[in-house]
């Protein structure tokens, strides 16, 4: 339904997500959406953040009974408490808030999987003490959660430029182990379904190869035995793909023209030129789940908790986001 809301669950309280949800709010960027956004998350400790950071916003408390028929108040944070015990608004990181995050994440689950909600944004969250090892990352998270019938795909997404690491959050030493012909395609995959719904075209793939200028000293590599046989079967069938590209000299300004997406074979590969090029303008999608879900592309930095200097970029496009998307 076309007023179905956008859900943000809170994530870690500790973090810089409070300041920049109400530098958001001050900026009327919520405002601006077609679907009204729904919070989830500590009515009382967002009001104590927000009189440390010195901002005015009307909160309205939102009952999970009446949701279906309700109309939401785009100018204010409309808000599904959730219960959450704290010594101090904002305090250090740890398992304290493991319960809470994990309340928030099941409510918005449980509201998506009825279709009373639209999508997900979630604030960053501490994989240290939030996932434990359990998890790679919140994208595996939410897919074991759904009980997805795809594997997820985690795109972190510009409208002029994408980049998707294959095997997401997982230490170096363990790419090449993890890394398999399946895994590409299926990245590919849910790429392009995304990109054919949403913005009507058949992306241009590009396709990183794993060692330096793709090569080894190994008798088979992981391009010839993995990547190159992936890139061939997505030929055949009919997806627009190249490569393998060195990754060294790919992120050429003419290549960002040639290309929609790159899909590189570990997070830094892709992240670190994307970060350097898009700063805070872009955005951490998890395709391939029952729902989309969006997050702002950084973590809690606990350095700048509660300080007010952080900047709001990155949530400002996860909000502006689903002003294009149906």
């Amino acid at each position: 339904m076309r007023n179905n809301p956008i859900l943000i669950v809170h994530g870690e309280p500790n973090s810089i997500f409070s300041e920049i949800l109400f530098k958001s709010y001050k900026n009327k960027i919520p405002e601006k959406l077609s679907r009204p956004i729904l919070m989830i998350g500590s009515l009382d400790l967002l009001k104590s953040q927000m009189n440390i950071l010195k901002y005015s916003i009307k909160f309205k408390s939102i009952n999970l009974k009446n949701l279906k028929n309700l109309k939401l108040n785009k100018k204010i944070i409309n808000i599904i408490d959730v219960k959450y015990s704290y010594k101090k608004p904002f305090d250090k990181v740890s398992d304290n808030s493991n319960i809470y995050i994990s309340k928030c994440f099941a409510i918005a689950i449980k509201l998506l999987k009825k279709k009373i909600a639209f999508a997900l944004i979630n604030g960053p969250i501490s994989k240290k003490y939030f996932l434990k090892k359990k998890y790679l990352g919140i994208t595996e998270y939410l897919a074991k959660k759904t009980i997805s019938k795809s594997k997820p795909t985690m795109l972190i997404y510009n409208p002029s430029f994408s980049v998707c690491p294959t095997t997401t959050h997982l230490p170096l030493k363990k790419v090449s182990k993890n890394l398999t012909k399946g895994k590409i395609i299926n990245d590919i995959k849910n790429i392009n379904n995304f990109y054919k719904k949403n913005h009507k075209i058949k992306p241009k793939f590009a396709i990183l190869g794993l060692n330096p200028h793709c090569e080894s000293i190994e008798k088979v590599s992981e391009e010839e035995r993995i990547i190159k046989p992936a890139i061939k079967y997505l030929k055949k069938k009919k997806f627009f793909v190249k490569g393998p590209f060195s990754a060294d000299t790919f992120f050429s300004k003419q290549n960002l023209v040639d290309f929609d997406v790159c899909v590189g074979m570990y997070h830094d590969q892709v992240l670190t030129p994307m970060k350097t090029i898009f700063s805070f303008d872009a955005i951490n999608l998890t395709l391939g789940l029952p729902f989309l879900r969006v997050s702002p592309d950084h973590g809690i930095n606990v350095s700048m908790t509660g300080k007010n200097k952080s900047n709001p970029q990155s949530l400002i496009s996860s909000i502006k986001f689903f002003k294009k998307i149906k």
